[in-house]
């Protein structure tokens, strides 16, 4: 069952990161948001800046930086006709097996949850392709067991319906420890208007965590794309 996406979010108060993809309801474009949410000083402590056809996370004010390892990375990135979408440095071992022709499975073979006990954070991404056609994978990597010993990786491909994406985040809800993401990506109804898509997803998100979205449609005639970018920090200094 296709579900509303702005529903999804305004009854979650915490679903941490998520990636949506999914095709527009004409047909025409390829589109995809990411977002952030924070609840420490330092996870809050972020911006999105666009570097050409990519995305990067850098601090808000690097004085406060406490520990830049999971909180830095660069969430798009661009392989030719490959788009990549994550929620941490994974992005840069997709785009090495991309490079070289193996694909994004093989490198996230390599790969786990986040190191940060007890959460033992997922590691969610994505990969759309848009060479002779769309198609997009997802993949999340999630702890197993209590030690964080064990990592569970599922992956899950999908022929692109128009009207239609596929949601995929972090946690199910707020907690202490945070519990992870459970069940399969979520149908999501996907529109036409990239703005209203973006406007949908950040007013859905709990304003006290949320810390930035990044949203892209690729026209698939063309290969040329608009994007929306939102970033709390940024709104509470024109505030």
């Amino acid at each position: 069952m296709v579900k509303e996406l702005s529903e999804l979010l305004k009854n979650n108060s915490y679903p941490g990161r998520g990636i949506v993809v999914g095709k527009s309801e004409d047909g025409a474009k390829a589109m995809f948001a990411y977002f952030i949410m924070g609840r420490s000083e330092n996870s809050r402590n972020r911006v999105f800046v666009k570097a050409g056809d990519e995305v990067k996370t850098q601090p808000y004010d690097a004085k406060k930086v406490k520990d830049p390892s999971l909180i830095i990375y660069s969430p798009v990135k661009v392989v030719g006709n490959a788009t990549i979408v994550s929620n941490g440095d994974q992005t840069d071992t997709i785009e090495e097996y991309l490079k070289k022709g193996v694909c994004f499975r093989r490198g996230l073979q390599q790969r786990q949850f986040e190191p940060d006990a007890p959460n033992f954070t997922p590691r969610i991404s994505a990969v759309l392709s848009t060479d002779g056609g769309f198609s997009y994978e997802m993949s999340i990597l999630k702890c197993g067991d209590k030690e964080g010993k064990a990592c569970d990786r599922s992956f899950y491909l999908y022929t692109p319906v128009s009207g239609k994406g596929h949601f995929l985040h972090t946690y199910q809800g707020d907690g202490d420890p945070l519990p992870s993401f459970e069940g399969e990506p979520v149908p999501v109804r996907i529109g036409n208007d990239l703005k209203t898509f973006a406007e949908e997803i950040w007013a859905g998100l709990d304003p006290s965590n949320k810390i930035s979205l990044y949203c892209r449609a690729i026209d698939l005639a063309t290969g040329a794309y608009e994007d929306v970018l939102f970033n709390a920090r940024e709104e509470e200094v024109k505030a």
